[in-house]
């Protein structure tokens, strides 16, 4: 009998008090309402950063008609912007290994700001280039750091869902920022082209969201129990800590982590194909170009580009949702048969788009209907295989060095593309930027744009649904090991 009131009170001491559960109750409100504003808040830096990317393209003919270029010219500048950012990713890695990525993504969505400002203010073709060489930048920084923090937000069986959703509200900020700059393209306001007001509006918008990023974001690894893995969290604060004792910590822990991300058979073979895969959708910039010669307004123009992006953005979600459930199906081959789907989906809609329709504003229902279906299966690679095998494939700490890397190699191979559209159409085509009427187009330079297009998307898309083959083998031995390694630091710890 005493032998059970004693055990009674011994069990009542360690239930826990009223209060302490109250206060453990109030503590896990505030990390679910602040890992969702953190979310919210990322997702709305993801449609800044896509806005400011459709926001050249969205204006190229009237930026030809201001500083008097053509295709090759303004391909040149798309170069430029995304050759810079392939070069400048892996300091995205660097950078977080010793900031918190709230940080880093406030100095890069200033950096854009900036660059993008100046560029609606510039007055010599070589200002704008010196300026999208800045954009690069300064969207080298976020990219890479968006990525790894979705990737740590979400776990592996609801990952692809996750990039789907940062693709998806990324997309419609592409889709805001290419119908307003195209429809204020065609207008002055306060005697000013209203290409150039529609920078400087992206501009205060993304400075905007970067402030709000640095006020109120706050890193998962900083919160134990977001991603439900605290050895990862382990590992990622001591890697901060390590980068705090000094600069020659930070490049000694960024060279391991950037040994540690190329040896990645599964990493190799992704940028493999996202190189060749890049090729497509880098090219894809000169669409809006391309229908305003085939005749269309400004605000047609704007309809038909908005379509094929509400289809990426629709596209992008269901392929991470279809892939997460084909993962739980086939777990070693369910996400390589979905991003091998969609591209060879890229060779028979860019082969109709560009050569079967006829190109004329008679035909526009047909590419309305056409865009739609092709952004709808085209758009998966990102999230329903790339970006949450990577998170898969490495250590959760070198999850922003996978992503950074990513972008290097296929930003700085994929910037070709853009002005090797221009040189195909004008050398092997016939282009010929004088020709153009600015108010009705020019067929015949449509035609020979679409030929340049169709060479660049065609062939691209049929070499990356290929080149994603190799990974039925390897990526299941890469998993494995990284999970293997997992358990071993989790028992030491």
């Amino acid at each position: 009998m005493g032998s059970n009131r004693s055990h009674s009170r011994f069990s009542a001491a360690l239930r826990p008090k009223p209060l302490f559960q109250k206060n453990l109750q109030a503590m896990k409100a505030r990390r679910v309402v602040g890992v969702s504003l953190s979310l919210l808040l990322i997702n709305l830096a993801a449609i800044m950063e896509r806005a400011d990317e459709n926001l050249l393209p969205s204006v190229y003919k009237e930026v030809s008609e201001a500083f008097n270029a053509g295709p090759s010219d303004l391909g040149y500048l798309t170069f430029i912007r995304n050759f810079v950012q392939g070069l400048a990713s892996p300091l995205a890695g660097v950078l977080v290994i010793n900031y918190d990525r709230p940080t880093v993504l406030a100095i890069g969505t200033l950096c854009w700001a900036l660059s993008t400002a100046a560029v609606g203010a510039s007055q010599q073709f070589l200002q704008v280039a010196l300026w999208r060489a800045v954009n690069g930048f300064g969207l080298a920084i976020v990219i890479p750091a968006l990525q790894s923090f979705i990737a740590d937000s979400y776990m592996d069986g609801v990952r692809g869902a996750g990039f789907g959703l940062l693709s998806f509200v990324g997309t419609l900020g592409g889709i805001g920022g290419g119908v307003v700059a195209t429809i204020m393209a065609g207008q002055q306001f306060w005697g000013m082209p209203g290409w150039r007001c529609a920078f400087i509006l992206m501009a205060t918008l993304s400075s905007l969201i970067g402030f709000l990023v640095f006020l109120f974001v706050v890193d998962p690894r900083k919160t134990v129990g977001v991603n439900h893995d605290a050895g990862n969290n382990f590992d990622r604060d001591e890697l901060i800590e390590k980068g705090n004792a000094g600069a020659s910590s930070v490049w000694f822990e960024s060279w391991m982590a950037t040994k540690a991300v190329i040896k990645v058979p599964t990493f190799q073979i992704i940028v493999l194909q996202g190189i060749v895969g890049s090729l497509p959708w880098t090219a894809m910039v000169f669409f809006t170009m391309w229908f305003e010669l085939i005749g269309f307004d400004h605000n047609s123009t704007a309809a038909l580009l908005s379509l094929f992006a509400i289809g990426c953005a629709m596209g992008s979600f269901l392929g991470g949702l279809i892939a997460d459930r084909m993962s739980q199906i086939y777990p070693h081959s369910g996400r390589i048969m979905c991003a091998q789907f969609s591209a060879f989906m890229g060779i028979p809609f860019s082969w109709f788009l560009l050569k079967v329709i006829p190109q004329s504003v008679s035909s526009y229902y047909t590419f309305a209907v056409t865009l739609f279906l092709m952004g709808l299966t085209i758009s998966w690679n990102a999230t329903a295989a790339n970006g949450p095998m990577f998170a898969e494939v490495v250590p959760a700490k070198h999850r922003t060095m996978i992503y950074a890397f990513d972008r290097a190699f296929e930003g700085s191979f994929s910037s070709f593309a853009a002005p090797l559209v221009g040189i195909l159409s004008e050398q092997m085509f016939g282009y010929d930027s004088k020709s153009i009427d600015p108010i009705n187009g020019s067929p015949r330079e449509a035609f020979a744009l679409s030929r340049g297009l169709l060479a660049m998307m065609v062939i691209p898309f049929g070499l990356c649904s290929l080149f994603y083959t190799p990974l039925y083998k390897i990526f299941r031995r890469d998993r494995d090991n990284v999970r293997l390694a997992n358990l071993k630091e989790e028992e030491m710890i």
